[in-house]
């Protein structure tokens, strides 16, 4: 799962990159407000954490233009303003939660998690096709119940095929689960992943395959369905 983060601090665009990616999620990261209206008009993340202080404006105007087009992205607004009366402003202008500066890395990381929860794009229970079993909250795979280790492109995209097994996934979904904002893409990326990661579930004995829907993308079936 890929977040944006729009901040205009560069030690703490470090910081939450690098908390962010020990937790297991991808991240990538602006810091105008203009940049994350652009990157946000055509790429969908799993959630924004947004700094209200931005160089060009009120991090809020970003928000409003999300909820004004029915974009449901979950928005973690990040201040040092504190007042109850900021909170509430942030809050009714489409943030989903709000958090004051300086914060505590863990309740980040857990704030983001309870967000992801409420919108569906994780869930506590683990998501299943054939033997081949994955748990969005740990990001863990198993293979008839040993671990399978894989690295972190082919894990987006296995997460991306089984969160909607039996279902067609584009190729150009699986280009935006894997591909940062300063990730070189090209043009066979997605298919040497996939390449890889049908060898990898092939080698652990796998009931799962990944089908190509030629012209329009993959899709995860289990064997004999």
């Amino acid at each position: 799962m890929r977040i944006l983060i729009v901040e205009d601090h560069a030690d703490l665009v470090t910081m939450l990159i690098r908390l962010l990616g020990e937790a297991g999620y991808a991240a990538d990261a602006t810091a105008t407000a203009a940049d994350a209206r652009l990157i946000l008009s055509y790429t969908r993340y799993a959630a924004v954490i947004l700094d209200l202080g931005l160089p060009d404006g009120d991090g809020l105007s970003v928000v409003r233009e999300l909820r004004d087009r029915d974009d449901p992205t979950p928005v973690i607004a990040l201040t040092a303003r504190a007042s109850v009366a900021h909170r509430v402003t942030g809050l009714e202008a489409g943030a989903d939660d709000y958090l004051a500066k300086p914060f505590a890395p863990e309740e980040l990381l857990a704030r983001i998690q309870a967000l992801l929860r409420r919108s569906g794009t994780i869930v506590d229970r683990t998501i299943e096709c054939g033997n081949v079993r994955f748990d969005p909250a740990t990001r863990e795979v198993s293979v008839a119940g040993r671990p399978t280790v894989l690295s972190a492109r082919e894990l987006e995209v296995l997460a991306g095929l089984i969160r909607r097994a039996s279902r067609v996934v584009t190729k150009q979904h699986l280009e935006q689960l894997l591909f940062g904002l300063a990730d070189d893409l090209g043009s066979n990326a997605v298919e040497v992943y996939v390449h890889r990661l049908r060898r990898r579930l092939a080698e652990s004995q796998a009931t799962a395959d990944i089908v190509t829907v030629r012209g329009v993308g993959y899709m995860m079936l289990e064997r004999d369905a």
